[in-house]
């Protein structure tokens, strides 16, 4: 099993039931201090109380993270979020919503030239999209998801979406998948979790879960 450094990560998969789930996990080593909140607007990453002064030290490090569209689940690093979710609600589809926000947004202007990266799932498929914008390139693509199964993409070495890492996704609930991504499976191999954020289909749209690593 790898044990390396990812950064941020995001996934999409399908539980073994077959509901469709986008996941974010943040891992750091910079800026730990950090929770999700969730809301009925969506989850935002912000700093844990007695750290708010991180956010004038790095400004990319709160943000929303996740989001609801219709039938539509979102799931990104950052700021990212909003427009691809914007482009949705206005009618654009997925790879192209995904694309233009991306491309717009370009890399994060830090030391490290953080990539953006972003997955999206929608209710009733059993497709899953996965984008990325790096400062050498760009891209978006959907894969075609079987039951229990997922594949993700990070900020740091696995920043290509490939299908070769498609991989076992044991989860059936948004809760259950936040302890997958956070040290299940392939994740397990990730080092430095902070928290974890997933959305998972159901009966009424989709479940969200958050969760901090122990």
């Amino acid at each position: 099993m790898e044990n390396i450094y990812l950064g941020r990560i995001v996934a999409v998969g399908r539980t073994k039931d077959g509901a469709m789930s986008a996941m974010y996990r943040v891992s750091s080593r910079s800026f730990p201090n950090r929770r999700a909140n969730v809301s009925d607007k969506g989850v935002s990453i912000v700093p844990k109380e007695g750290h708010e002064g991180d956010v004038y030290k790095n400004p990319y490090i709160a943000y929303n993270c996740a989001k609801i569209v219709g039938e539509i689940a979102i799931a990104t690093n950052g700021s990212q979020t909003d427009p691809i979710a914007e482009k949705i609600a206005s009618g654009m589809n997925i790879r192209d919503a995904l694309v233009y926000s991306l491309a717009v947004m370009d890399y994060e202007k830090d030391d490290y030239n953080t990539p953006r990266i972003a997955a999206v799932v929608e209710k009733g498929s059993d497709l899953g999209w996965l984008g990325v914008v790096r400062h050498d390139g760009l891209d978006v693509q959907s894969f075609h998801l079987a039951p229990g199964k997922c594949v993700h993409i990070s900020t740091y070495e696995h920043n290509i979406p490939d299908i070769g890492r498609i991989s076992d996704f044991g989860a059936n609930n948004a809760a259950i998948a936040c302890d997958h991504v956070l040290g299940g499976g392939v994740f397990a191999g990730f080092t430095n979790p902070v928290t974890a954020v997933c959305l998972v289909e159901n009966k009424d749209g989709f479940e969200i879960a958050a969760k901090d690593a122990q």
